[in-house]
């Protein structure tokens, strides 16, 4: 019996390092707070919130990651930003609270806020960031 070689048909991308920088996974990230604002009196706790976000969003940048999920979670944590600006607007002495603790009031070790407009699938996948960026929050930081 003559037997012939099998040839494998995987192809074989070359994968490099992920970025660290999380301009990579979002390039409009300066735009963001703008993208969240209704009224002018959105835009400082938009800013405020961003700079909440960016110490996650870098280590999501530095993380082993795939730049697909890496790209799921900055979708959901500009979906957060939205919930809580659309917060404020609904109950406005949340104004008076810091950025950070807005942030820490709205998240969970089990998910984050109902998804004003979302289906269960996105609800999931948003939980999922929150319970990422809740870990990150109460974790000790190096």
């Amino acid at each position: 019996m003559i037997s012939k070689a099998k040839t494998s048909s995987v192809t074989r991308t070359n994968t490099s390092a992920p970025s660290p920088d999380p301009s990579a996974y979002c390039r409009d990230l300066e735009n963001w707070p703008r993208s969240w604002m209704g009224l002018d009196k959105d835009l400082p706790p938009g800013e405020a919130l961003l700079t909440c976000f960016r110490p996650f969003l870098a280590h999501l940048a530095s993380s082993s990651l795939s730049r697909k999920t890496i790209r799921k979670h900055v979708d959901n944590l500009w979906m957060l930003g939205g919930e809580i600006i659309r917060d404020l607007n609904e109950a406005p002495s949340l104004r008076k609270v810091a950025a950070d603790r807005l942030l820490h009031d709205v998240i969970y070790e089990d998910g984050g806020p109902l998804l004003y407009h979302g289906s269960e699938e996105e609800q999931r996948s948003f939980d999922s960031t929150c319970r990422k960026l809740h870990r990150f929050l109460t974790q000790p930081q190096p």
